[in-house]
């Protein structure tokens, strides 16, 4: 009974430990992608030199974490490996 127990904890301890590196994993992407999209938008913005109000820093930030939220939920939905 006692090592049935053990191995019960054992593998709650392994799925807890992998949840943790997959939302982890799935949390530096999701800055990853934001932080691309930012600094693209920066230096577009300083690239194109016609227009004085930051159009593509806002438009590829907002646009960044619209494609991070969706990525984030695509991997939340996605059914589990066996």
């Amino acid at each position: 009974m006692s090592e049935k127990k053990n191995q019960n904890s054992e593998q709650k301890n392994k799925k807890a430990h992998s949840d943790f590196a997959k939302y982890s994993a799935i949390g530096f992407q999701m800055l990853a992608i934001i932080v691309i999209g930012v600094l693209g938008g920066l230096k577009l913005d300083k690239w194109i030199t016609g227009i004085e109000f930051p159009l593509f820093t806002m438009v590829l930030s907002i646009s960044s974490v619209v494609f991070a939220t969706y990525y984030a939920i695509k991997d939340f939905i996605k059914p589990p490996k066996k």
